[in-house]
């Protein structure tokens, strides 16, 4: 087998035109992700996490561009792919769960059709054989009453129910990848667990590789076997779900991780980050969190910083991180 990686992103830079400039939204972003494997991207909102899988997906809106950058797929860079044959690389090889079902699912067409209409677009099954492969993908997702779900409308399914489909849609043709952009966001807690557990068991079932977006550390604590984590368009730190959770290097990082809730102490409270995001209108020359970051020093102000490996399977980038190396040298000269 090849050692080169399923896919590739390698300085992704991606713009949006507005009427109050060129918003930054992806400044040079690269990861690598193998066959089976589970990549998390996290951040706040405005972070760049969907914009990274849309410009992946080739599917901007008008206003939007990949500026430069590559996105090898087996090797072969797909944002020189021709759209015509991009039309048949999504959902084939590449497919994408978005946040809300309701935005995604045609309201006058029942399920059946839709899934229907996604096995045929991609394969050439019969009609009477996209409607089998419909009812399997539905048992797959663990849609109950499967037969009776294909002649409803989306909105006679609860928003549980509506996931549920648009993961079977997104699994129609087996893709390599799938990739989850805020997946579980508009369900309730019990119905996110639910639907976590199901990609989970999915992804070992049919060995594709996901890449899950979210803005929840907390969802993708136990699923993940790589975390990236982003800031302002850039990834400020990446390494291990393991190293992310219990060796946080960034201060960012940390901050997202003070959010969270412990079982631990009930009664302690939730630190939130301090300000607010930064503009991405007006990229500061420094690290972009070095206004809301409290151990910020004169350097971070003024010079962007480089990944700096904290250990083989952990990186960051953060002064903080140099000075600590650069003082522990000191230290062992003196």
């Amino acid at each position: 087998m090849s050692d080169t990686p399923l896919l590739q992103v390698k300085n992704l830079t991606t713009s949006f035109v507005t009427d109050s400039g060129e918003v930054h939204a992806v400044n040079g972003v690269s990861f690598n992700l193998d066959r089976g494997r589970v990549l998390g991207i996290v951040g706040e909102s405005g972070s760049g996490k969907s914009v990274t899988a849309y410009s992946i997906m080739r599917i901007l809106s008008d206003n939007g561009r990949v500026e430069s950058g590559q996105v090898l797929f087996e090797g072969k860079d797909i944002l020189q792919t021709p759209e015509s044959e991009m039309r048949q690389f999504r959902g084939e090889r590449i497919s994408i769960i978005f946040q809300d079902p309701m935005t995604s699912l045609n309201p006058v067409f029942t399920v059946g059709s839709q899934l229907s209409e996604a096995i045929r677009l991609h394969t050439d099954r019969t009609r009477a054989q996209a409607k089998a492969r419909a009812l399997e993908l539905l048992r797959l997702v663990g849609v109950n009453e499967p037969d009776k779900r294909l002649r409803q409308y989306p909105h006679q399914l609860s928003g549980g129910m509506r996931q549920r489909v648009m993961i079977a849609m997104a699994l129609a043709c087996e893709p390599d990848i799938l990739i989850a952009d805020e997946p579980t966001t508009a369900l309730d807690v019990t119905i996110q667990a639910q639907i976590l557990e199901l990609m989970r068991s999915l992804q070992k079932q049919l060995g594709m590789a996901i890449i899950m977006i979210t803005h929840d550390l907390g969802v993708i604590a136990e699923m993940c076997d790589e975390i990236i984590v982003m800031y302002a368009g850039r990834i400020c730190e990446r390494g291990t779900a393991e190293e992310i959770f219990y060796n946080p290097r960034h201060a960012y990082t940390k901050g997202l991780l003070r959010s969270i809730p412990r079982m631990t102490d009930v009664h302690e409270k939730l630190v939130p980050i301090a300000g607010s995001p930064v503009d991405l209108l007006n990229l500061p020359e420094g690290c972009a969190f070095a206004s809301r970051c409290d151990h910020a020093m004169r350097i971070c102000l003024s010079e962007l910083p480089q990944e700096l490996p904290i250990n083989d399977d952990h990186l960051a980038s953060c002064w903080l991180n140099v000075k600590l190396v650069y003082d522990e040298q000191k230290r062992e000269v003196g």
